[in-house]
């Protein structure tokens, strides 16, 4: 079978100049420094080959959203890899053993069970709080971030680092500004008492120049850099027991 990354290497390097530019242009506007914002690439579906492509192409920060496909490329590609779906019971001690950032801390077993894997093998994971100022989405509500940052800073094992999180879905990246000024403005209260709470994660391909001209110190981009991917479904290795069908 052809390799799927050779016809798409040029590509992929304009994507990834095209992407840089944006963050550089929207640091320009916000007074930052291009610096101050890590361009992880999200890698759901890529090939390993056109991962390794992207990775001597300079990118340093790759992301998985399912645990099965961490385990499978992290390995693989030696880069700093961040999980940004869902933590499953079942499956976070395998996001412990290949994950290095985790974007979406929230109570519950697996964020335990994740600490307690990464303790045990001497691991610090770097870990953000998500944040759902919507009331209809997975994370933590603004009044409650608190209260679990003070339980997730008594496991050993992660570190809370920041915090992250997913506006609702618009054509108009214009949008989403407001619910990035809130995830800032949040952030900078806590800091008054936990100053190494630094991290702000938002912004993706469709938005992430508005998220930066807010304040992201990373942004998850995917098809602005791989292109449009196959409808979202589970993989097999990420199914609870009794879960069937696409996610």
């Amino acid at each position: 079978m052809a390799d799927p990354s050779v016809g798409r290497v040029p590509d992929l390097r304009a994507a990834i100049d095209q992407v840089r530019a944006g963050i550089a242009r929207a640091c320009d506007r916000a007074g930052r420094t291009s610096n101050e914002v890590v361009l992880v690439a999200v890698t759901k579906t890529v090939s390993i080959e056109a991962i390794r492509t992207a990775r001597t192409m300079g990118l340093e920060h790759f992301a998985e959203n399912y645990a099965g496909e961490l385990a499978e490329k992290a390995p693989l590609v030696p880069a700093t890899w961040h999980f940004v779906g869902k933590l499953q019971t079942g499956t976070a001690p395998r996001v412990a053993d290949h994950a290095d950032v985790v974007h979406s801390a929230e109570p519950g077993r697996a964020l335990e069970r994740m600490a307690a894997r990464a303790a045990r093998r001497g691991k610090q994971i770097r870990c953000l709080v998500q944040v759902d100022f919507t009331g209809r989405r997975q994370g933590v509500s603004p009044e409650e971030v608190v209260e679990f940052l003070g339980t997730a800073e008594g496991l050993a094992g992660i570190e809370p680092v920041g915090l992250m999180t997913l506006p609702p879905w618009t054509e108009d990246p214009e949008a989403t500004r407001p619910w990035f000024a809130k995830l800032r403005e949040l952030r900078d209260q806590l800091r008054e008492v936990r100053p190494g709470l630094t991290e702000l994660s938002m912004g993706m391909s469709g938005d992430y120049e508005v998220a930066v001209e807010e304040g992201a110190t990373m942004v998850r981009v995917g098809t602005a850099l791989f292109g449009p991917r196959p409808p979202d479904r589970v993989p097999d290795s990420d199914r609870s027991p009794g879960r069937r069908g696409p996610r």
